[in-house]
């Protein structure tokens, strides 16, 4: 089977870092609160079945208003949504009223407004992830009868044929006219994400890990293995939950591997309490063969993770994380989703996690290691 890299349907990662409120920090095998975590943990599973082809219930709000009641601080959708399903299909389905040019970055991307008025963001064969952030799903796009009938002028001056193939390169820092994004004919799949609501503007942040992407030139962290407490006395990451969002998207980023976290956005004016959105999340799942471990370098130098991530983590060794990623993924309209080797690869990535965790539970102990939420928050 050829290999390519697919849309990931938004709760496929839903379970990695375990959002569920109610972990707890006794985290032995036979505890209350581990049959608690087990319970959160099979209903979890019960909602990765989302019904196909689902629609609202009601008439009295649309998909879009919906999803926009959903954003909060520290979540993009909450834990328990019957509506889910149907906002999903509605991504997946709804017509096409206006496509432009994608927002400024590095890869192509379309910028589309649905049916209802909603905005979305179109990729062509890309990844993303769970509750920090947007909704997403695969599609299938008619170029010729979707898009260009709808396109800006701006958009449909980058389209163009190959063969029998209806093309496009769109505008950003890498997009090129020698380098489009190819239809099979008319027919492109890709990637639809939902576009957060206007209320909730973001701030970008350069990640305290981020690369330097320059010969020879080493970024601290990557020489400095106390690098850690010196981030621990900036802001935000000196109090409240940020430096725990940046453990958890290291352990997702190594766990799909994903090298290329050089930024994150947060919600802003938020006194540093929004949690980390995951934005681009484009370089992921390449080469399932090769687990890069430096992406781990936030968990392995501060050697702290949250107790809920930990509990939630050891759950899905075993081989539970790929089988249930294979459920969550079934129904996406992009399905199969990952390839055999990418699914072993979870599950291997994640065997290194866990033993990384245990390695800093054995040098500075349990209770130094495993840490409960931080959300006392002095910043301004």
């Amino acid at each position: 089977m050829k290999l390519k890299q697919r849309v990931v349907v938004l709760c496929a990662v839903l379970f990695l870092l375990g959002l569920a409120k109610v972990f707890l920090l006794d985290g032995g095998e036979g505890s209350a609160a581990s049959r608690r975590d087990l319970r959160a943990f099979r209903k979890m599973e019960a909602s990765l079945a989302l019904a196909k082809g689902a629609r609202l219930t009601h008439t009295l709000q649309s998909p879009w208003e919906v999803a926009a009641q959903w954003v909060g601080p520290r979540e993009v959708y909450p834990d328990e949504t019957p509506e889910l399903a149907a906002v999903l299909n509605a991504l997946a389905t709804a017509r096409v009223e206006r496509a432009d040019v994608g927002y400024k970055g590095t890869q192509l991307k379309a910028l589309l407004v649905l049916d209802g008025g909603q905005k979305v963001v179109f990729k062509p064969k890309r990844i993303l992830g769970f509750r920090r952030a947007p909704l997403v799903v695969g599609r299938f796009m008619n170029l010729r009868t979707e898009i260009k009938p709808v396109a800006t002028d701006q958009l449909l001056s980058t389209f163009l044929m190959h063969g029998n193939n209806t093309c496009f390169y769109g505008k950003c820092y890498y997009c090129r006219e020698t380098e489009p994004a190819c239809a099979e004919g008319d027919v492109m799949e890709g990637s639809v994400t939902l576009w957060l609501p206007d209320v909730w503007p973001l701030q970008k942040h350069r990640h305290p890990w981020g690369r330097t992407y320059r010969e020879g030139k080493l970024a601290r962290w990557e020489y400095d293995e106390s690098y850690c407490e010196a981030v621990k006395k900036m802001p935000p990451y000196d109090a409240g939950p940020r430096l725990l969002d940046v453990i958890d998207t290291a352990i997702f980023d190594y766990l799909i591997g994903n090298a290329d976290r050089h930024h994150y956005e947060s919600f802003q004016d938020d006194g540093g309490a929004s949690m980390l959105i995951l934005l681009d999340n484009a370089k992921s799942f390449g080469n399932p063969a090769l687990d890069e471990r430096s992406i781990l370098a936030p968990l392995y130098q501060c050697c702290m993770v949250r107790v809920s991530t930990w509990n939630r983590l050891n759950l899905l060794k075993g081989g539970v994380l790929s089988s249930t990623m294979r459920q969550a993924t079934a129904h996406d309209p992009a399905f199969p989703v990952l390839t055999e080797p990418h699914l072993t690869a979870l599950d291997r990535r994640l065997n290194g996690v866990l033993a990384t965790v245990r390695q800093c539970m054995e040098t500075q102990g349990a209770d130094n290691t495993l840490i409960e939420d931080r959300m006392n928050l002095p910043h301004p």
